[in-house]
């Protein structure tokens, strides 16, 4: 392989970071930083302790730590493309969030691991108009992204055609890829194991981005229910902020 070109003599010198990436920077270490000095250095020194892993999306709209306040150290977050979990398949590949859920669940010893799905989901969206339009150009299965987006078809075989329109469809077929993906879990020897011995739970989550509202999957009866509905109504009450 070649060593890369370097930059051009005359080319205009490029920043470090992205102004806003340093601007936010500066503003955390005179910030969070400087109030949690301790929590950090106690983190440096014993390293991370966190009983929760996250599976989320990349969508820069549904950051886990902000839906749930989170500090640094407490919850274990990977995030993909419309939060997805392929089954166990010890291969060649390369399995990004396979390999991270191994670490949780093995290293780590996390005791909940929570599929968080959302609202208005590209990835999800994209699947369906592609699936259900023939003149929709389709999600190719030789790039990455159309052989990623391929793990909903398992989801959207239970689901069936769509009887409603677009947007209420990929509603429906994201809460049916959480469903499916907590199924995907259970795939891999290890979580299952664990889940019938009693030392992981696994949960179901979706969250609405305009709404800020949160829902959580019972099992048992298949639906998702409110999480917290009387904080809900309260942050939303009139007036609202």
């Amino acid at each position: 392989m070649s060593e890369p070109l370097p930059p051009p003599a005359d080319a205009p010198a490029r920043p470090l970071l992205p102004d806003r990436l340093v601007s936010g920077y500066e503003a955390f270490l005179g910030g969070r930083y400087a109030r949690e000095y301790d929590r950090f250095q106690h983190l440096a020194r014993a390293g991370q302790n966190p009983r929760i892993m996250l599976i989320g999306c990349c969508d820069s709209r549904v950051s886990p730590e902000v839906i749930f306040d989170a500090g640094p150290g407490e919850i274990f977050v990977v995030r993909n493309v419309a939060n997805l979990v392929p089954p166990y398949a010890p291969n060649d590949g390369l399995h990004g969030t396979s390999a991270a859920l191994e670490y949780a669940v093995l290293g780590l010893r996390v005791e909940h691991i929570v599929l968080l799905g959302h609202a208005s989901c590209g990835g999800v969206r994209a699947y369906a108009e592609s699936d259900l339009d023939p003149y929709q150009r389709p999600l190719s299965s030789g790039d990455f992204i159309g052989k990623w987006m391929s793990l909903i078809a398992a989801a959207a075989a239970k689901v069936g055609p769509a009887s409603e329109p677009l947007a209420d469809y990929v509603e429906r077929l994201a809460l049916a890829s959480i469903v499916q993906g907590l199924a995907n879990l259970r795939s891999f020897p290890a979580v299952a194991t664990l889940e019938q011995r009693g030392k992981l739970s696994l949960h179901g989550a979706y969250f609405s981005i305009a709404e800020g509202r949160l829902l959580a999957l019972d099992e048992a009866s298949g639906r998702f229910l409110p999480v917290s509905a009387k904080a809900h109504a309260t942050a939303f009450a009139e007036p609202r902020f």
